[in-house]
């Protein structure tokens, strides 16, 4: 069977949409997904390990390594810098394994210059009354922040049309059998197939028609 490279999904969502939940349940099926872990100038929140959540740097490193052109793509949000390190992402596909990005919009459309093929993943709230209201229930943020932050979901969704798919995360059971559904669709595209199963496909086509 010959490897074919992996399959990039990036999955975006306003904040309180619940996305890194979902992320995390898909990861605790021990589906074959490698999850790419981005690096952040932030500093690291308490429940936040180095290396498992971030990458977490200096915003001095970070700068430096914008300035060597080390990243797939970037973006600052809220005064911070996010990146994706563009070495370990050409590895991985290259190996065959499938990547997922946690990524805003901004940084999808940077992914999808560089990978035309990448899949688009979009999750949203069921209302906006239920996404102010999981932000408030964070209980980590002034109401001020909260405000901002749904504004900037409101500008978030708005980009939802550039997105493959998309999941409305009312019910996170059943979200993550859409996600899941996504994926293994996915591998079984026709293009991957037909290099995946070369040596069988082409043995069934010298089957005689009956």
């Amino acid at each position: 069977m010959t490897t074919t490279p992996g399959n990039l999904f990036i999955i975006s969502a306003p904040s309180g949409a619940g996305k890194t939940s979902l992320v995390k349940a898909l990861l605790q099926t021990g589906i074959d997904l490698k999850l790419s872990i981005s690096y952040t100038s932030r500093p690291a929140r308490d429940e936040e390990a180095d290396g498992r959540d971030y990458h977490f740097v200096s915003r001095e490193v970070f700068e430096q390594k914008l300035k060597q052109d080390e990243f797939l793509e970037s973006a600052q949000v809220y005064g911070n810098f996010y990146g994706t390190s563009k070495k370990w992402i050409n590895e991985t596909i290259v190996s065959g394994r499938d990547i997922l990005l946690e990524i805003d919009s901004q940084g999808a459309r940077q992914v999808r210059d560089a990978f035309p093929a990448t899949v688009g993943i979009f999750v949203l709230p069921p209302s906006l009354e239920v996404l102010e209201k999981r932000l408030r229930n964070r209980a980590q943020d002034s109401p001020e922040a909260i405000g901002r932050r749904l504004a900037s979901a409101r500008e978030e969704i708005g980009h939802v049309g550039e997105y493959d798919y998309v999941i409305i995360n009312d019910d996170l059971d059943k979200a993550l059998q859409d996600l899941k559904c996504i994926v293994h669709a996915e591998s079984l595209r026709m293009t991957k197939q037909l290099v995946r199963h070369h040596s069988l496909i082409t043995q069934l086509g010298e089957v005689p028609v009956p």
